[in-house]
């Protein structure tokens, strides 16, 4: 019998195959740099040994599956992506998100739009398009003991500037105007998926992973949209997502080590494993608990080519029927 579950979520930095060109500022892989990145990469998978893995910044499927097949333990896990639509009118170069699984998984699905049930309650002066910058993958996992776990992949909007009808980065007020609207599009997307992930809990109550790139940190506006913020009364366990970081820490930030991104020599985490209440250790009908978060970050310090430019984060779950310790 499983004694827990990893979940682990990583953005690997721009796999795509040789020769495409993925941005146009950026010249496209060789067949050697290609190779290198598939080494890297299937290295990391292998290291941090999870069970299932979201990816961010997937610009191609094809080159994923060789990730896996260079590494160990990854072969014949399971996969589910789709490629960037290069039709797309909101972005052609915009990278994808994938799932990679070791359990079993029931059923997936993409949210490319955002749900009905905020797009009739935008506001009209936010002028955002109501899809996601990325489609949201959404896929039922199930575990060796038959618990079923729905899990979200997300990359939501970054923080560059949105620039619009020639203005300039130069400008204060017109770059100002542009990180504005990417606020705006990043604040729009987490409550899309807080709407995709309320919808999923009222459903069927099951139990609920969300992971991936938020493009900010977990204290942030956009992040607490996400999560379900909120007064809930007297009942803390309402419909809402819980940090895997912050439960480890027993709501202590001190000493907090983990990073996964760096900018202009400040170090963030903008990547993060979120559960529902059903894997926190103080909710009394809890599935599974979190044991431990880790942060693989040694590579961004390192800065080689070939490896990614935010770290890997692994959360350790237990199963309450492996007999963990209440």
């Amino acid at each position: 019998m499983q004694q827990e579950i990893r979940f682990a979520t990583f953005n690997v930095c721009n796999l795509a195959p040789p020769g495409i060109i993925f941005y146009p500022n950026l010249p496209p892989f060789s067949p050697e740099e290609y190779a290198e990145k598939i080494r890297w990469t299937a290295q990391q998978l292998d290291t941090i040994d999870a069970d299932v893995i979201g990816f961010q910044e997937i610009f191609s499927q094809a080159a994923l599956k060789d990730v896996l097949a260079r590494s160990t333990k990854y072969r014949d896990a399971h996969h589910a992506g789709i490629d960037p639509d290069p039709a797309s009118e909101l972005a052609p170069l915009t990278p994808s998100v994938a799932l990679v699984s070791r359990l079993p998984l029931d059923a997936v699905h993409f949210h490319s739009d955002f749900p009905a049930s905020l797009t009739h309650n935008l506001p009209p002066q936010a002028h955002v398009p109501p899809r996601f910058t990325r489609p949201i993958l959404q896929a039922r996992v199930r575990a060796s003991n038959g618990l079923a776990i729905d899990v979200f992949v997300l990359h939501l909007k970054s923080k560059r500037p949105d620039f619009r009808n020639g203005e300039s980065e130069s400008d204060p007020t017109q770059f100002g105007m542009a990180s504005l609207r990417s606020l705006h599009r990043r604040g729009a997307e987490a409550l899309g998926l807080f709407h995709l992930l309320l919808d999923c809990m009222r459903r069927d109550d099951t139990a609920i992973v969300a992971m991936g790139d938020f493009n900010d940190t977990i204290d942030s506006v956009t992040s607490e949209l996400l999560m379900g913020a909120g007064r809930f009364g007297d009942d803390r366990f309402g419909q809402r997502l819980f940090d895997c970081r912050r439960i480890q820490m027993h709501g202590n930030e001190a000493g907090a080590a983990g990073f996964t991104h760096m900018h202009d020599g400040a170090c963030n985490t903008i990547d993060h494993v979120l559960v529902s209440k059903h894997f926190h250790p103080d909710y009394a009908d809890a599935v599974g608990k979190v044991l431990e978060v880790r942060y693989l970050n040694d590579h961004i310090l390192w800065q080689t080519p070939q490896a990614s430019d935010h770290g890997i984060v692994l959360a350790r779950i237990a199963l309450k029927d492996s007999g963990y310790a209440e």
